[in-house]
């Protein structure tokens, strides 16, 4: 089986249920990344896990090092990477406690270091972005989520903005204008980095509140974490069931 890497946000600091065996910390030709690198065990199965905001001090989304990041989980060898973001939900489905597999995502940041490419090479990178998330991976986690039992949406589109503020009610009447379903700050250039190295890359939206503008409520921090602390578990399981799926022996045909 190929090595899987979990890269957790805002509420999932760490990965429940992980028997941490060893923690990775190393500078790369890009920079430090968010914190170490956990490797251990789930479930039985290994994987590593990243939590992007880093800690005790938690990184802003525009100003993670996604480079270094998805850099050093790259030369760890991992070739497969989950992606765990908190996201506001904008179609009537995504209500908080939500999940969302996406197969499309639109981005709105600017002025993050969106690739490795700096030229040097003498030639142009243009990596095919049309399925920004890899396919058989993203097809994985939502059999693991039919199997588990897990409530979910098996595709939508991920609207990513730059941050850290949150959205103003008429930017998110233009983000369901263009089609998302859900918005968050995190899966860009995240996805598009890890394509560039090869890696596979899907993600897991947590729907942890209305967008604004669509719900009663003033959108608060303890809101979300309150829903983050109540589906750390749901995604826990879908984890282990993924890691299950990937590495039982394929049936004989």
């Amino acid at each position: 089986m190929s090595t899987i890497g979990i890269i957790g946000g805002t509420g999932i600091e760490q990965l429940p249920g992980l028997s941490v065996v060893r923690e990775h910390a190393a500078e790369t030709l890009f920079g430090a990344p968010s914190g170490p690198v956990q490797e251990g065990l789930l479930g039985g199965q290994s994987l590593y896990f990243l939590h992007r905001h880093g800690g005790p001090r938690s990184i802003p989304p525009h100003r993670i090092n996604y480079r270094a990041n998805i850099s050093l989980l790259h030369r760890l060898g991992v070739s497969r990477v989950v992606a765990i973001n908190a996201v506001g939900g904008i179609s009537p489905d995504m209500q908080p406690g939500r999940l969302l597999i996406p197969d499309q995502l639109i981005d709105y940041t600017w002025g993050r270091e969106h690739s490795f490419d700096d030229g040097s090479s003498g030639s142009l990178q243009h990596i095919d972005f049309t399925e920004p998330y890899d396919r058989e991976l993203r097809l994985a986690l939502v059999e693991a989520a039919e199997r588990a039992g897990i409530a979910h949406e098996p595709c939508g589109t991920h609207g990513v903005t730059q941050g850290p503020r949150l959205e103003t009610a008429a930017e998110v009447r233009r983000l369901a204008r263009d089609g998302c379903d859900v918005v968050g700050m995190t899966g860009m250039p995240e996805a598009a980095l890890a394509r560039e190295l090869g890696m596979a890359y899907a993600c897991v939206c947590m729907v942890v509140n209305p967008a604004a503008g669509l719900g009663d409520l003033p959108l608060t921090l303890d809101m979300m974490r309150h829903i983050l602390e109540r589906e750390a578990g749901v995604v826990r399981t879908l984890l282990q069931t993924l890691l299950s799926n990937l590495s039982a022996p394929a049936a004989e045909g």
